[in-house]
């Protein structure tokens, strides 16, 4: 069954989320967690995975593991954006965000152990890792955001990211090239 749906933009929404957290995170506006002019690149893809999570939730395009798998996880990130994006506008602290994210990542590696176990995507160790690597962002952000000022951790915390960031991109230009085979 052939099918178009709208998991390769939240794929690659996803990579422009991680990596701009991971840029924030390499910076030095996350020692003192400012940074008005990183409201924007949170905000854009917390709202687009927000809106495709819920509408992917409410509607069920897919079976239902990839809904469940791609869209909840999709709300959480995309809230998680949001709020980073608002708490940044406000000069908020991102402390309290980090422990609603320890949540969301317990959520994303149990995900990943999940499809690897089912053998579900169709490349199981890549979605896999992807969720693990995603999921860890979430459990060591209150960590990381703790510890702010430890530049390394926060160094350590941005590769993390940038390497969920690399594994969805692959995911999401590979999804890209499948979804535009031309049908015979």
């Amino acid at each position: 069954m052939n099918f178009i749906d709208y998991v390769t933009l939240m794929l690659i929404n996803m990579t422009g989320g991680l990596t701009v957290l991971a840029f924030y995170l390499w910076s030095d506006a996350a020692r003192s967690e400012s940074g008005p002019k990183w409201v924007p690149a949170m905000a854009v893809p917390g709202a687009v995975a927000s809106i495709c999570g819920f509408a992917m939730v409410f509607t069920w395009p897919l079976p239902a593991p990839y809904n469940i798998a791609y869209g909840e996880t999709s709300i959480l990130l995309g809230m998680l954006l949001l709020g980073a994006s608002w708490a940044l506008a406000k000069g908020w602290s991102l402390l309290p965000l980090g422990i609603y994210a320890f949540f969301a990542g317990l959520v994303g590696i149990l995900l990943g152990v999940r499809l690897w176990h089912a053998g579900l995507t169709t490349a199981p160790a890549m979605s896999a890792i992807g969720f693990i690597l995603t999921g860890s962002g979430g459990i060591f952000a209150g960590l990381v955001l703790r510890l702010r000022t430890f530049t390394l951790l926060r160094r350590l915390g941005s590769l993390v990211l940038l390497a969920a960031a690399a594994i969805w991109l692959y995911t999401a230009l590979t999804a890209y090239w499948m979804h535009l085979k031309p049908a015979i």
